[in-house]
């Protein structure tokens, strides 16, 4: 019998609470396995954000118009990631991933 590798997304993007980081999916081990790297992100200073009195030092208003410029970066170690029977993605320490076709970086400042 042979098994066929269904076709993946090229990224994962690790959830962690608020914060969002992308990783890119360097090689695929399996259907419920594969590795990934952990991509550079720099925020895009283009998209000036606006901040309002409150919260601990103030609260971001316009957050979810934040830009990234994300680049890989193969000095980063490889690591596995595995699908769970809950349908989804972790790597160690129960670190949660979604796969996607685009990388994602968002940062909670407001968390």
């Amino acid at each position: 019998m042979t098994t066929t590798i269904r076709s993946f997304p090229a990224y994962a993007n690790r959830i962690g609470y608020g914060d969002i980081n992308p990783h890119e999916i360097v090689r695929v081990i399996s259907n419920k396995c594969v590795e990934v790297r952990s991509m550079d992100a720099e925020r895009d200073k283009s998209v000036e954000l606006n901040w309002a009195v409150g919260g601990f030092a103030g609260h971001c208003v316009n957050q979810n118009e934040q830009k990234w410029v994300i680049t890989s970066n193969a000095s980063y170690p490889v690591e596995r990631i595995r699908l769970h029977k809950d349908g989804r993605w972790y790597g160690v320490g129960k670190q949660r991933f979604t796969l996607s076709d685009t990388p994602v970086k968002f940062y909670d400042f407001n968390f």
